[in-house]
C-alpha cells in the first residue's frame, strides 16, 4: 500500500474544482474496465471524461460506451485520435479543438493503470496551492505492479529538483501521474502539437518548465502502474532499463531525440523565457561537438541528469560528441 504523503504546506485557493481526465487509448479493453472503475471511485467527484481512441481493434470503445450508459450525468466523450502512436494522440487531445477551454485542471490518464482513491484529489490540492494564473505541472510517485496488480515496489522520485535544465536531457516526469494548472494547459495549447517528440510527458515537462512554469512534485504514490506485454513503454528502472538506455545512447536514438525536441523547442520559442531560448540555441549549435570543452560548457550551462550513474553518462556522451 501507498506510505503516507508528508505533510502539505498552505493552502492558497486559486482554481477552481473541475478536474477533465483525457485517455488515450489503443487496444485497451482487457484492462480498461478496472481503470475506469477506479474514476468512478474517486473521493474528487467533480470530473469528466475525454477519451481519444487510436483505432481499437478489441472491445475497447464498447467499454467506453458501457461506462458512459452507467454513468449518464456525467460528460464522457469519445475522439478519434490520429493513429501516429500514444504519443501523437495524447498531444492531439490536448489540444483538440473541441476540448473547452473553460479553467478546468486537466489529468492525463493511460488505460491500464488503476487510480487510487485519492489521486485526483491529492492533484487538485497541490495545483490549488498556486495562483490561478500559474503555469504548473503536478506529477506523483506510482506502485509498479505485476498485470494482476500485484505490487512489485514502489517508484519514487530520486530527489533531484526538477527543472528546465534536467527536461533538456532527461525526463523525469511520468506521465500517467500528470496532472495541469489551467494556465499550463493553456500554454501547451496555444504550442500547439508539436511535429515530432518522442515522449507527450518529457515534450510536457520540456515546454513548462521552459516557459518557466513549476513543477509541483507528490512524493505520495497516487496509482497501481500496471506492467504487461502490452506497455508502449513500461517503467524505466532496473537492470534491463539501464542496458537499453545505454544502447539508444549508443545507437544515436537518445541523440535524435534530443534533436526532435530542441527541434519542437525552438519552433515555439517565443512561448520559453529569455534564458531559456538562449539555452535552447546553444544547444542546437553544439549537438554533436565533442571533448572537454562540449562537456565544461554543459555543466557551465547547469545541465544535468538526476543521478550520479547519469551525470557521468551524460559527460561520456558529451565527450565523445554523442548528444
Amino acid at each position: 500500500m501507498p506510505e503516507p504523503a508528508p505533510a502539505p504546506p498552505p493552502r492558497t485557493e486559486a482554481v477552481g474544482g473541475h478536474m477533465r481526465i483525457l485517455m488515450a487509448t489503443y487496444n485497451g479493453g482487457p484492462h480498461l474496465r478496472a481503470q475506469l472503475d477506479s474514476f468512478a471511485a474517486q473521493s474528487h467527484g467533480d470530473w469528466s471524461l475525454w477519451v481519444s481512441d487510436d483505432g481499437s481493434q478489441d472491445d475497447t470503445r464498447a467499454v467506453l460506451a458501457g461506462f458512459a450508459e452507467a454513468h449518464p450525468t456525467r460528460q464522457i466523450r469519445l475522439l478519434e485520435g490520429p493513429r501516429q502512436g500514444a504519443s501523437a494522440n495524447f498531444l492531439s487531445l490536448l489540444c483538440h479543438p473541441e476540448l473547452p477551454r473553460d479553467g478546468a485542471m486537466i489529468a492525463l490518464s493511460d488505460q491500464d493503470d488503476v487510480w487510487m482513491p485519492d489521486r485526483l484529489a491529492q492533484a487538485r490540492d497541490h495545483l490549488a496551492r498556486h495562483p490561478a494564473e500559474a503555469c504548473v505541472l503536478y506529477a506523483s510517485n506510482t506502485v509498479l505492479t505485476d498485470p494482476e496488480l500485484r505490487p512489485i515496489r514502489q517508484i519514487r522520485s530520486r530527489g533531484a529538483a526538477p527543472g528546465f535544465e534536467n527536461a533538456l536531457v532527461q525526463n523525469i516526469i511520468a506521465g500517467n501521474t500528470v496532472a495541469l494548472s489551467p494556465a499550463a494547459a493553456d500554454l501547451v495549447r496555444r504550442a500547439g502539437p508539436p511535429e515530432t517528440v518522442p515522449y507527450h510527458d518529457w515534450w510536457l515537462y520540456l515546454l513548462i518548465t521552459g516557459a518557466g512554469g513549476t513543477i509541483a512534485y507528490d512524493r505520495g504514490q497516487r496509482l497501481y502502474y500496471r506492467q504487461h506485454e502490452g506497455n508502449v513503454l513500461g517503467a524505466h528502472r532496473g537492470a534491463r532499463a539501464g542496458m537499453r538506455r545505454i544502447w539508444l545512447s549508443l545507437n544515436g536514438t537518445y541523440r535524435g531525440w534530443m534533436q526532435d525536441n530542441l527541434a519542437a523547442l525552438w519552433a515555439v520559442a517565443e512561448h520559453l523565457t529569455p534564458d531559456h531560448r538562449a539555452q535552447v540555441a546553444r544547444l542546437r549549435a553544439d549537438l554533436g561537438r565533442a571533448g572537454p570543452r562540449r562537456v565544461r560548457a554543459l555543466r557551465e550551462a547547469g545541465i544535468r541528469r538526476d543521478s550520479p550513474a547519469g551525470r557521468a553518462a551524460l559527460t561520456l556522451l558529451a565527450f565523445t560528441g554523442r548528444i
